[in-house]
């Protein structure tokens, strides 16, 4: 949805969140692109990887994955690159998922990141000749999973970039699908899998500890970046209060994977955004940047210090 909220009032788009499933849906959610590469496989042909590219886009561009009205213009810009490294046999592989969306800021031509995450638990089986199917309320295969998994998890991070909270119904299907692949063997879904991984993502999101970031979603773009076109100074303002307030949840969760994959989104884009402002917001912005983003203390430093 290049979202109803650019299109309509946003009275009328919070309106639309809580349509019921009778609702007549004019088109589907996402606007997916999909890339099935494999450079370093040479045992399976090219074909193959040409169906399952086709296959992937086909379930996520033509599946309803909401109740809500949504138009063709109003779909969420995503992009899904498979990389695949192992062929253990000639019908399952192994490799990574890399999974962007973005959203439209209001009055701009410019996109804004959102979900930015490398997933590199992506083992599946694959004949060239199935289509996907999914079913929401038990495991049917790791690719369908996996797929409609970061489907709802765009969806999730998107509303709660238009409404506070607005992600949760998303959040909550993708965690059932988390619950129905615990018995599953292909990794990522599980807690002891490690802190990085499909499993924790969504935990984070549904956790009373990440509420500064679920917050931050929707201040920082709704009540930021969307205003910025009206008043710099009051949307610049809001967003950095936003960027602050998840300085709660670093405390408790220091270097925590969802923080990790908002700075990871985000780092350049508030540069741009706070690179201009004065002096004493970029000091007053500056140490919290530099305590939750590590990584990039020397990039901040540049621009903001």
């Amino acid at each position: 949805m290049n979202r109803p909220l650019f299109r309509r009032s946003l009275a009328s788009w919070i309106v639309l969140i809580g349509v019921s499933a009778f609702n007549t849906v004019q088109g589907q959610e996402l606007n997916c692109r999909v890339q099935v590469i494999a450079p370093q496989i040479a045992n399976v042909e090219g074909a193959i990887f040409e169906s399952l590219e086709e296959a992937i886009q086909e379930f996520v561009n033509g599946r309803r994955w909401t109740n809500d009205e949504i138009l063709f213009e109003e779909r969420i810009e995503c992009n899904m690159q498979i990389t695949i490294s192992e062929a253990p046999s000639a019908t399952s592989f192994k490799g990574s998922i890399q999974v962007q969306s973005s959203r439209p800021v209001f009055n701009s031509d410019y996109n804004t990141p959102m979900l930015l995450v490398n997933d590199g638990d992506f083992e599946i089986v694959w004949d060239g000749s199935s289509n996907i199917q999914f079913s929401p309320d038990q495991y049917r295969d790791n690719l369908s999973s996996i797929l409609a998994y970061y489907a709802f998890m765009v969806l999730g991070m998107d509303y709660d970039s238009m409404v506070l909270d607005g992600g949760t119904p998303y959040y909550l299907k993708a965690q059932t699908i988390v619950a129905n692949a615990q018995n599953a063997g292909p990794s990522g879904w599980k807690a002891s899998q490690g802190q990085q991984n499909r499993y924790w993502l969504v935990e984070n999101m549904l956790s009373q500890t990440f509420r500064p970031v679920r917050n931050c979603l929707y201040y920082y773009h709704r009540m930021g970046l969307d205003q910025l076109y009206e008043d710099v100074e009051r949307g610049r303002l809001t967003m950095a209060d936003a960027l602050i307030e998840m300085r709660q949840t670093h405390r408790i969760r220091p270097s925590s994977y969802n923080l990790q994959l908002f700075f990871l989104a985000k780092s350049d884009e508030i540069l741009k955004v706070f690179g201009p402002a004065p002096d004493a917001e970029k000091t007053r912005l500056l140490p919290v940047l530099k305590q939750m983003d590590p990584g990039n203390i020397s990039k901040y430093d540049s621009i903001l210090g």
